[in-house]
């Protein structure tokens, strides 16, 4: 099929997926804007607005009985109690580590996490590995296990973030919910304790009413901006192959890290340069890896 004929569904993926990972790519420049606050009570709102609009938009689109067995099915229940920790907790380093000036070990922590998807996938549900994979999964784990041997420094950030969605991601594989709905459940397990944290907090910004304009919109954005990336992302996967929509995941964290050494102007020590490239050599290899799949599963009706 030529690029003229492409189906339409494929090229709105395509744009879907562009527009995610742009977002999420360029989300550190929201976040320093909000620098001068504490992590917690960004977290709070980006929380608080986000169970907002997420209850409208499962409201508008007929999802509040998803959401509703969610709430009451004990099943389903625990296994988003759980995915609600481990996203909010990935939330929170995020947001600590941009304003930090870590944000090259967090690209580097979303550079690893579609590796640790992978290995999670081998672990915990029998998927198997095909040899480059294999090799990828061992230098991903050699260039972390380098950077401590050699240079005595742990990229822990890059560990949880990677582990943190790594799991959240496995975990929501266990609940028949849609992505959205399950968002919504999620934000609303959390939003009682971002409320009373965001009610007693003594920083200076806490108080909306207080505030001026513009700090008002930003921590009201904090619900698009958390909401909006997810919806294009899954528009992106039902209309994309997962080969491709791999391509797209590098995105976010290549815009991460040129962004913190260009905008940010971020040191990289030596030791970190050689855990990036040992990543990119493994991320090179199950790109590779799944081409060479992707293409035999196309040959193969032809032949």
């Amino acid at each position: 099929m030529s690029a003229s004929s492409t189906p339409p569904s494929s090229s709105t993926g395509a744009l879907a997926a562009l527009g995610a990972f742009l977002l999420w790519g360029f989300m550190p420049i929201y976040f320093k804007q909000l620098s001068h606050m504490p992590a917690l009570e960004i977290l709070g709102h980006r929380i608080v607005w986000s169970s907002v609009l997420t209850v409208l938009l499962c409201a508008v689109s007929g999802r509040l009985m998803a959401v509703r067995a969610g709430l009451l099915e004990w099943r389903k229940l625990r296994w988003l109690a759980l995915s609600a920790l481990l996203v909010g907790g990935n939330w929170l380093l995020f947001i600590w580590s941009v304003n930090n000036n870590h944000l090259t070990e967090a690209s580097l922590g979303y550079y690893i996490n579609p590796l640790v998807n992978m290995l999670l996938g081998y672990l915990f549900l029998g998927e198997r590995l095909t040899f480059l994979q294999r090799i990828a999964a061992a230098l991903a784990v050699g260039g972390v296990l380098l950077e401590i041997v050699a240079f005595g420094s742990l990229p822990w950030i890059a560990v949880v973030l990677a582990l943190s969605f790594g799991f959240y991601g496995l975990l929501r594989k266990q609940v028949a919910v849609d992505a959205v709905s399950g968002l919504c459940v999620e934000t609303c397990l959390l939003a009682p304790a971002a409320l009373i944290y965001m009610w007693t907090s003594a920083s200076p910004a806490s108080d909306m009413l207080t505030n001026d304009a513009y700090h008002n919109l930003l921590l009201l954005a904090a619900g698009p901006a958390t909401t909006l990336p997810l919806l294009l992302f899954i528009i992106a996967s039902r209309r994309l192959t997962l080969t491709i929509l791999g391509f797209f995941q590098y995105l976010g964290p290549s815009i991460m890290f040129i962004l913190a050494i260009t905008l940010y102007q971020e040191p990289v020590p030596q030791g970190k340069w050689i855990t990036f490239v040992i990543i990119w050599c493994a991320l090179a290899l199950v790109s590779w890896d799944a081409v060479m799949r992707y293409r035999s599963r196309r040959l193969a009706p032809v032949a």
